[in-house]
């Protein structure tokens, strides 16, 4: 057996470790530091802020008073407030009863603090959670810019051995004798793409420097891969970006949607690929997979896919984004993954799409490793998609998540009492039971599905 056959497996495996655990470092930090702070600002005495479970590697305690510290284990984090019993808030009876003869001691507990200052500390994480996922996605819109209208050509595909009269710079007037719509008018532009003549090359009629010339052109959508899904077909028979798909079982394509025909009509089965790669021609196999895609109107459909992103055949030209544009974007983002999360879990509980649609462990690691593997801008949107998905995980009102404190807290503000301690140690109890569970069954599609 040759042992050095390995290293580039396990070479991989530690880059996806790697990307996981910075993902989720991040991610877990900014939570609980919306939980520090804000229960700082409202008079709670933080006594723990830890990265990581298990024993601890390094801390030290600032100066008002907490302990800040890495653990061994880099899967989570918590803060522990005063007169917290453990890392999912549940009450120190002793703590407690100590403090009950100090006023003053007993409002910078967790538990003896005013109603309005317990829930604002715990609602901060996964608003944190949703700020870093906005920022983040308004960073990116703003780096990318905004496309120019009329569509402007900027960078193009390296498309070898098509022709190719395009020019960085040239508006786009009409392509296959079709005048071009805005892009940013959605339905026309979807009319206009549906109706483009399957031919290479194709006419266009484009203004550069102030005049109109006629050029030929690649296809305007040619099979060509802009990026690849993590975990697809795609991924795993080893296709790449700049990649360009020539033909599929001996058929010559020259649109994406060719391509995307001959996939579904393959109802699964195996495809031999012919790939153009800097300049030579690779074969390869694969079988398409079921897919679960969102729909506009919030829905679902299952779909035959390969697992490639497509697009035009340039990089569309851009201009500065402003500040404000930039941000009303990136909480849009927010928006949409949340609406997305929300729509396929319901999908998922019906039964109208698999449940192998919900990720482990192992899947969301592997995607961390994939999307890093991609560039830095892929895996900082992937950190931003993971923790708009982790701060709404943390709302749903689940016992021992955010979201069973604040209805332990909704309840309490319309009974004018808290409910009593043995109610939530077997509600805190049943809620561990249930995340342990959700857990089990997640990690059981990574290795199953």
């Amino acid at each position: 057996m040759d042992i050095f056959a390995f290293v580039p497996q396990f070479g991989g495996f530690l880059y996806t470790i790697a990307s996981f655990v910075i993902a989720l470092s991040v991610i877990v930090a900014v939570h609980e530091y919306g939980h520090y702070i804000v229960g700082r600002w409202s008079g709670i005495h933080a006594e723990v802020f830890s990265l990581g479970f298990g024993p601890v590697l390094w801390s030290r305690v600032d100066r008002h008073g907490t302990r800040w510290q890495i653990a061994a284990l880099p899967f989570g984090g918590y803060v522990k407030f005063l007169g917290d019993a453990d890392a999912a808030s549940g009450k120190d009876a002793e703590a407690m009863q100590a403090a009950a003869d100090d006023p003053a001691a007993l409002r910078r507990t967790m538990h003896g603090a005013p109603l309005w200052a317990r829930s604002a500390t715990v609602a901060a994480g996964p608003l944190f959670n949703f700020v870093m996922s906005a920022i983040i996605f308004a960073a990116v819109a703003m780096s990318q810019g905004v496309m120019r209208d009329p569509l402007t050509v900027g960078d193009m595909a390296p498309l070898a051995g098509v022709e190719n009269g395009l020019q960085q710079g040239d508006e786009l007037i009409s392509a296959g004798g079709l005048p071009v719509p805005s892009y940013l008018d959605t339905e026309a532009w979807e009319d206009f793409r549906t109706a483009l003549p399957q031919q290479q090359p194709l006419d266009y009629q484009v203004r550069r420097d102030g005049a109109e010339l006629s050029v030929s052109g690649p296809y305007l959508y040619p099979p060509y891969v802009r990026g690849v899904v993590p975990r697809s077909a795609a991924s795993d028979a080893g296709l790449q970006p700049d990649d360009l798909i020539v033909a599929v079982d001996g058929t010559s394509l020259v649109s994406f949607d060719q391509l995307k025909e001959l996939v579904e009509a393959a109802d699964g089965k195996v495809l031999v690929l012919d790939v153009l790669r800097a300049g030579e021609t690779v074969e390869m196999a694969l079988a398409p997979r079921r897919t679960d895609e969102p729909l506009p109107d919030g829905g679902f459909a299952t779909r035959w896919r390969i697992g490639i992103i497509g697009g035009l055949a340039f990089e569309p030209a851009t201009d500065k984004a402003g500040l404000g544009e930039s941000l009303a974007a990136g909480a849009y983002q927010v928006w949409a993954v949340v609406g997305t999360s929300l729509s396929g879990l319901k999908h998922m509980i019906t039964g109208a799409i698999s449940t192998c649609n919900l990720s482990g462990p192992i899947g969301i690691a592997e995607t961390s490793g994939a999307m890093a593997s991609q560039g830095a801008e892929s895996f900082i949107r992937f950190i931003a998609v993971l923790s708009t998905a982790v701060g709404l995980l943390n709302l749903f009102p689940v016992p021992a998540l955010d979201g069973g404190h604040l209805m332990f807290y909704a309840y309490e503000a319309v009974a004018g009492r808290p409910p009593s301690d043995r109610a939530v140690r077997v509600l805190m109890s049943l809620g561990i039971a249930i995340v342990l569970s959700l857990m089990v069954f997640a990690l059981g599609n990574d290795l199953f599905c």
